[in-house]
C-alpha cells in the first residue's frame, strides 16, 4: 500500500478552553464527547458537546470537566443525549468492532446479511456504519482479510491459486485486483521471500542512533532504528529475506530527510510509504498519524480514534508491528499510566523522541 505522508498531520482541538468548548458545542462535535459536558443555567440540565438539543445563548452555558462536577453544581442529565450512558456512536463502535473480530477470528467469512443480524442492524443501516467507523465497506473490509489470509497460507499452500482458494476467495480476480495494498507485492514474490523484488537501502547517524532507510520502487518500506549497522541490516533482510537487497549511496538523500525529522520534527517528512499491513494495522497506522508532535495518547484512545473500544491489545500489537519508525509515529502511544512502555526499539529512544518533540523549536 502506498501512502503519501503530508508534511504535518492536523491538529485536532484540544477542548481545553473556553471558546474551544464552545465551538464544540455550537458545531455538535461528537469528538468532544466524554471529554467536558456543559450545563445550561435557563434549563437546569447538562449534556454532551454533540446533543441534538437547540444551542443555547452563550451567557447561559458553563463547562464542566466530569459528570460528577455537573452533578455537584446541581444540574441534572438531558434526557435528549443522555450523558453518563453510552452514545449511539459508541455502541455503534462496539457493534462495527464486534463484527470486525467476528470475520477476522472465523474461517469461515459471514456474509454481510448474518453481520448486520448480529449488530442488530438492518443491511443497509449496518453497510452506512460500518463505512462511517472503518473508512471501509463490508465486502472491502472482507475482501482485505481474505487477502492476510492468502498472505498466511502462501507458504503452506501447494500453489499460490491453492492459497487464493483456501483463503475463501470465490475465483482469483477479486485476490489480484487488492494483492498491492495487501502484501505490496505479488503473491508470487512474497511466496518467495520477494524473491525479485529489488529494495535499496542506506544507512545514515542521528542523535537517537543508527538509521536505516529501505525502498522499493513503490515508496519506503522499512524505517528501522539501532547502535549496530549489522543488525539493522540483519533485521532488514529477515523482513525480506529473498529480495535483491543493494546499499544505494544515491539513498542517502532519503536518510537524510529522514534524519532532518527526527533532529527537527517541526520541520515535517514527506515520503511515499509501501508498507504491508492488515486492514486493521492500517486502521491504527493512520490515526498514530493524527497525535500531534509534542503529544501522547493512550493505546486505549488510539483505539477510541479507530472506533475500536476495548481493541487496547490489538492496537499495541500494531504499533509493534509498524515496519516505518518515526514516519508512522507509533512512540506517541504510550500506557494509560503514562509510562513509555513497548517501543521495538527502546524505550530509551522513544522518551528521546518524545523530548525532542517537546523542545520548543520542535
Amino acid at each position: 500500500m502506498v501512502i503519501q505522508l503530508e508534511s504535518r498531520a492536523p491538529v485536532e482541538p484540544a477542548f481545553e478552553t473556553d471558546d474551544e468548548r464552545w465551538t464544540a458545542v455550537v458545531d455538535r462535535d461528537k469528538r468532544a464527547d466524554s471529554t467536558f459536558y456543559y450545563s445550561v443555567r435557563t434549563t437546569g440540565v447538562f449534556c454532551r458537546p454533540s446533543c441534538g438539543a437547540r444551542v443555547p445563548l452563550r451567557e447561559n452555558v458553563q463547562f464542566h470537566s466530569s459528570l460528577a462536577d455537573a452533578t455537584a453544581a446541581g444540574f441534572r442529565p438531558c434526557k435528549r443525549c443522555r450523558p453518563g450512558e453510552q452514545s449511539v456512536s459508541e455502541l455503534q463502535a462496539e457493534a462495527i468492532a464486534r463484527a470486525c473480530s467476528l470475520m477476522e477470528d472465523t474461517d469461515v467469512l459471514p456474509s454481510v446479511d448474518e453481520l448486520a443480524a448480529k449488530a442488530g442492524m438492518s443491511r443497509f443501516h449496518f453497510q452506512r456504519v460500518f463505512k462511517s467507523v472503518t473508512g471501509l465497506t463490508p465486502k472491502s473490509y472482507m475482501t482485505a482479510h481474505r487477502a492476510q489470509r492468502v498472505r498466511r497460507n502462501v507458504d503452506v499452500s501447494d500453489s499460490v491459486t491453492d492459497a487464493i482458494y483456501d483463503s475463501g476467495f470465490s475465483s482469483s480476480g477479486p485476490f489480484y485486483a487488492v494483492t498491492s495494498s495487501s502484501l505490496g507485492m505479488t503473491p508470487s514474490e512474497f511466496r518467495s521471500g520477494a524473491a525479485g523484488v529489488q529494495i535499496r537501502y542506506s544507512i545514515g547517524e542521528s542523535s537517537v542512533g543508527l538509521v536505516l532507510v529501505a525502498a522499493t520502487d513503490r515508496g519506503v518500506c522499512a524505517i528501522l532504528l539501532g547502535d549496530e549497522r549489522d543488525a539493522l541490516i540483519a533485521d532488514m533482510e529477515a523482513q525480506f529475506p529473498h529480495a535483491e537487497i543493494n546499499s544505494d549511496p544515491a539513498f542517502d538523500e532519503t536518510v537524510a530527510a529522514v534524519i532532518r525529522f527526527v533532529e527537527e520534527p517541526a520541520l515535517g517528512l514527506s515520503l511515499p510509504l509501501d508498507v504491508r499491513g492488515t486492514a486493521f494495522q492500517h486502521r491504527v497506522w493512520q490515526a498514530l498519524r493524527k497525535i500531534p508532535a509534542g503529544t501522547t495518547a493512550t493505546y486505549a484512545e488510539v483505539a477510541e480514534m479507530i472506533g475500536a473500544p476495548g481493541a487496547s491489545r490489538a492496537v499495541s500489537g500494531a504499533c509493534a508491528a509498524n515496519p516505518v519508525a518515526i514516519a508512522v509515529p507509533c512512540h506517541r502511544v504510550v500506557r494509560k499510566d503514562g509510562e513509555l512502555a513497548g517501543y521495538r526499539w527502546g524505550v530509551e529512544r522513544k522518551r528521546a523522541l518524545l523530548e525532542r518533540e517537546s523542545e520548543p523549536s520542535a
